[in-house]
């Protein structure tokens, strides 16, 4: 309140930043879904988000609402963050997708829990934003391009060194191992 004693007005010099909740395993895998849905396939991108059908099933497969306007908040999002991961673009791109977005405080039994609130059809893409920035936070550098250059795919590195390269080591991991060693039998022979 103010000191004016101004009953009911805020004083905005008395709001304190505060650390938000965490993002939830659903949005983190979520994140992970959406980065993933430009496959490169036979060598050619794929878009498993191209038109509002297979977007439908998509969305509903991820928890998420099946609406155009939350399919077409994940294609805008969708690019901006890929290219923030690959390290093309700063995360100051994310703005607009952060506007009117919040988190508020219910009380239950068992104390507060905090409801995510974002406009109409953009609840989607705040939860695979707050997702990334909490991995960046909780896990610096484990959500990462594949290291195969032919790839577009994107992996959360949960082993203990942070070693992992691949999206996959059973499909890139491998592919990229038997070039070297092929590269390596040709440098030989």
């Amino acid at each position: 309140m103010t000191g004016e004693g101004a009953p009911g007005r805020w004083n905005v010099s008395m709001v304190t930043m505060v650390t938000m909740p965490m993002a939830e395993p659903a949005d983190e895998q979520l994140l992970l879904n959406l980065l993933n849905t430009t496959p490169v396939v036979d060598g050619h991108e794929q878009d498993e988000l191209a038109d509002f059908a297979l977007a439908r099933q998509w969305l509903a497969a991820n928890g998420q609402k099946a609406t155009k306007q939350e399919w077409q908040g994940l294609l805008d999002v969708r690019t901006v963050l890929q290219a923030i991961v690959r390290g093309e673009q700063s995360p100051t791109a994310l703005a607009p997708f952060l506007d009117e977005v919040g988190y508020w405080p219910r009380a239950t039994a068992d104390g507060l829990d905090w409801d995510l609130r974002a406009p109409e059809g953009r609840v989607a893409a705040a939860k695979a934003v707050i997702a990334w920035d909490a991995l960046r936070v909780s896990s610096p550098g484990r959500l990462r391009a594949c290291a195969n250059t032919e790839c577009q795919l994107f992996l959360i590195d949960r082993s203990k060194p942070n070693s992992a390269k691949w999206c996959s080591m059973a499909v890139c991991g491998n592919r990229m191992k038997a070039r070297r060693h092929y590269y390596r039998a040709g440098e030989t022979a």
